[in-house]
């Protein structure tokens, strides 16, 4: 077995890779999207606008809460769901100062960019590769 590199990122920058992923799929950003209007729904008011089945949001509401993007309160037989806003601001501030710092699309100089020819870019299939697949014998080739 190979080795993988073992990387120690800070905490913060741990935390928003967290963040990021959690929120990795449209139903989640839905289900955030819906807190943020209004905070502390049910599962079954969050079912109730979104075109998901209730074990499918179940999934989605367990994968922001391991995120720690929610809050969770139990009331009786009900959970109720709210946004974890230290959370998100966490995420604002670290995409607010990367888009800051970022180069601007207009400030870059084109003609200082490097391009590979378009002759060298082959859009063909690549055919070759069935040569290399198993032959066996008692079978007939497509080819003959």
């Amino acid at each position: 077995m190979g080795l993988t590199k073992q990387i120690d990122f800070e905490k913060e920058i741990n935390d928003i890779a967290e963040t990021c992923r959690a929120l990795g799929h449209p139903a989640r950003i839905q289900i955030m999207t819906l807190l943020l209007i209004k905070n502390n729904r049910t599962c079954g008011e969050i079912v109730a606008v979104l075109p998901l089945a209730q074990s499918t949001v179940s999934k989605h509401l367990l994968e922001l809460k391991k995120a720690t993007l929610l809050n969770v309160k139990n009331i009786g037989k009900k959970t109720i769901y709210s946004v974890n806003l230290n959370k998100i601001e966490v995420l604002k501030k670290y995409l607010s100062n990367y888009i800051s710092n970022t180069v601007k699309i207009e400030e870059v100089d084109i003609s200082k960019l490097t391009f590979i020819p378009k002759n060298q870019i082959s859009m063909e299939p690549k055919l070759h590769l069935k040569k290399y697949n198993y032959q066996f014998p008692h079978k007939k080739n497509k080819t003959d």
